[in-house]
């Protein structure tokens, strides 16, 4: 092989590895320990099924009545269909949930949805895999 040619692999094979360096991992963005979950009741606004991370975004009450806008981000479309059995209508506008989710480390109203019970405390989600210990010690 010729110094050129191992040249233009080289370069073909890091151009085709930046995708894979794109991705990262939630640990950045939000809490993963247990002992920092927040759980609260909330009306979801909008489901929003798309890539690379479905959201929820819904309402919740504070402390002193006001309406205040939260988001939820979960997995992919396709992880979460074959992981957790959701479909683009497994969350609807206007139902009344219970979420409990990881916080983020940036904004004061969003977070990494955990768990998701709904109104009749049907458990719709519960991700384990969210957490940095051992999830079956949980």
């Amino acid at each position: 092989m010729k110094v050129w040619q191992i040249f233009l692999f080289t370069v073909a094979v890091a151009l085709l590895s930046v995708p894979i360096l794109a991705h990262h991992g939630s640990a950045i963005s939000y809490e993963t320990q247990l002992e920092k979950v927040i759980t609260m009741k909330g009306t979801v606004t909008e489901f929003v099924w798309k890539n690379p991370h479905c959201y929820i975004l819904y309402n919740v009450k504070d402390a002193n009545g006001k309406v205040v806008e939260w988001s939820a981000e979960t997995s992919s479309p396709s992880s979460m269909t074959g992981e957790h059995g959701w479909s683009r209508t497994t969350v609807k506008a206007g139902e009344e949930l219970t979420f409990t989710v990881l916080p983020s480390k940036i904004t004061s109203s969003a977070g990494l949805l955990y768990k998701l019970v709904a109104a009749d405390g049907k458990v719709l989600l519960e991700d384990k895999s969210r957490l940095r210990q051992d999830a079956t010690q949980q």
